[in-house]
């Protein structure tokens, strides 16, 4: 019974922050299934993500070294971002670059996290904040943040985005290869920038994100690795032909569904979805397949 009501919480909190229901109608709405507004507001600390949960990899981590950085990507396109590097990185060798996609809350302590760990794993990883045009991710508010990528200008975006890949690759005087990883919202983009930025990007891993039209695969040139999650018939519904069509383009791809596990099963801030196990797997699977395209 309990593990019913979860389940009926997370597909409402899914469609809570994915279709632009009302908070008070989705409140309404989760007291029906908990019973009570204090069973719902339990329900909700259980499923909803924790902005003060613990991170993997501490902001003071003695391996890691993190900066906040800025950058133009196009005249007039001002970005603000976090970069880290391992503080013991070979200096004969530049290191490949990960650029870490948020979700659709905006650059916040969970994506500065996996941005730390990717530098902990040997890469350069730079986590821009998406909402930076639009006066940056507000703090604390992630309402707020769903409402204004709602409203961002995607062909802007992803236009900046091919531009920053750019910058990563070649832009600051050297030349090193670019990957790209995102989650939920940030997985979607980084569909569309594999889209769009054809020899330009060396490798995409894109987590259980909605995708572009099958028709759009052709374009695509960077080697892909799609992780979806088994529970999450919203987002399967457009990933899976979008994979499909990459094969059929002749395109290198690799689609691995995460079997019994839901949306954002990779976030743990987020009690109720967050499936080690998983989370595990697809980590390994993420940097081997980074290392077998960036190095």
């Amino acid at each position: 019974m309990k593990r019913d009501v979860e389940r009926q919480a997370i597909d409402l909190y899914d469609r809570f922050t994915h279709e632009g229901m009302d908070r008070r109608v989705f409140m309404a709405k989760l007291t029906r299934i908990a019973g009570s507004a204090a069973a719902a507001s339990a329900l909700l600390a259980d499923v909803a993500c924790k902005a003060e949960s613990q991170p993997q990899v501490a902001v003071d981590d003695s391996r890691v070294n993190g900066t906040e950085l800025t950058w133009e990507p196009r005249p007039g396109r001002h970005y603000r971002g976090y970069r880290v590097i391992p503080t013991m990185q070979d200096r004969r060798g530049l290191l490949p670059v990960v650029m870490v996609i948020h979700e659709n809350r905006g650059l916040n302590d969970h994506i500065r996290d996996v941005a730390r760990r990717f530098a902990l794993a040997g890469f350069e990883a730079v986590a821009p904040d998406w909402l930076s045009p639009a006066g940056g991710t507000p703090a604390g508010d992630d309402d707020r943040a769903r409402t204004m990528i709602g409203q961002l200008d995607m062909a802007e975006t992803v236009a900046d985005g091919v531009a920053t890949i750019g910058w990563l690759g070649t832009g600051r005087g050297t030349e090193r290869k670019v990957g790209i990883v995102g989650f939920c919202w940030g997985g979607a983009l980084v569909d569309r920038l594999a889209v769009a930025s054809g020899e330009t990007l060396s490798a995409a891993v894109s987590y259980y994100g909605p995708a572009p039209a099958p028709v759009e695969a052709a374009r695509v040139r960077a080697p892909m690795l799609i992780h979806l999650a088994g529970l999450d018939n919203r987002v399967n519904g457009t990933a899976k032909p979008f994979a499909a069509a990459l094969q059929a383009a002749g395109r290198q791809v690799t689609l691995v569904e995460h079997p019994n596990v839901d949306h954002a099963f990779n976030n743990d801030t987020s009690a109720a979805r967050y499936n080690r196990e998983a989370a595990t797997r697809a980590w390994e699977q993420t940097l081997a397949f980074f290392r077998q395209h960036l190095r």
